[in-house]
């Protein structure tokens, strides 16, 4: 479980993007942020890894309290979080195989990252390939795979971190609707079959409704509407947006 309470977040420049946010998800759930450009839900995301300090408030993650409690609980917390992009970040001349194993660096001495990684990391590296459909790709580079094979090469790299909490930030904002849902359906799959608890910023509301177990609405830095997809009607659409995103089917409004 991890725990957000009373979390604000201001940056130097006067823009304050997140205001007293509490929030809670449960162990292995599916969690999705809802919210227009600016709403906070990247800044959100950077609170729950650590990469950014709130002004005010906490984050706690299972038994072990406040992520921010010491810089050696920040590295545990960061070591058991996986990371999907909106650019997947991967280095385009290394293979995708390599790229995937980088996840695997952090539980190595430095000087050891110098050598080859042992045998029992390329397997879980080739096996975590083998979960997105990749692994007949595994020695091809990076930079000749298509955009969405990239990005699941990046869920391949989060699962071989082997880890108990996945953030994913807008990971199919640049694919074609067809790619952005094989892609949504892997990282679904395997958290779900991982228990694996996920926090994923989208902007696609029919995504939202099919994958996630509870969304969670921001707008201008709050928490406007939580609640199970079936309860994500036009009227929360409208509190979340100012008015209703251009993917709603007719019907529904």
């Amino acid at each position: 479980m991890i725990r957000v309470e009373s979390l604000s977040l201001g940056y130097p420049n006067g823009v304050t993007a997140l205001h007293d946010t509490d929030l809670e998800v449960a162990a292995g759930r599916f969690l999705v942020l809802l919210g227009p450009s600016g709403a906070g839900k990247s800044s959100l995301l950077r609170c729950l890894n650590g990469l950014v300090r709130p002004t005010h408030g906490d984050v706690l993650c299972g038994d072990a309290g406040s992520i921010f409690s010491s810089r050696a609980r920040l590295r545990a917390h960061r070591r058991t979080t996986g990371m999907v992009f909106q650019h997947h970040h991967l280095i385009g001349r290394m293979t995708a195989l390599a790229n995937v194993l980088t996840a695997r660096l952090s539980r190595h001495a430095v000087l050891r990252t110098l050598l080859p990684l042992p045998r029992s990391d390329r397997l879980v590296a080739l096996e975590a390939l083998d979960r997105v459909g990749l692994l007949d790709r595994a020695l091809d580079r990076a930079d000749q795979l298509s955009g969405g094979q990239q990005q699941r090469v990046g869920i391949a790299r989060a699962m071989t971190q082997e880890p108990s909490l996945i953030l994913a930030d807008e990971p199919v904002a640049s694919l074609d609707p067809a790619t952005a849902e094989r892609v949504l359906s892997d990282l679904h799959r395997i958290c779900s079959e991982d228990g694996i608890t996920a926090v994923v910023s989208l902007h696609q509301v029919e995504f939202a409704r099919r994958f996630a177990d509870e969304i969670i609405g921001l707008s201008a830095g709050r928490v406007v509407f939580r609640g199970s997809p079936k309860t994500l009607t036009p009227h929360a659409l409208d509190a979340i947006y100012g008015r209703l995103p251009a993917d709603l089917p007719a019907a529904a409004a």
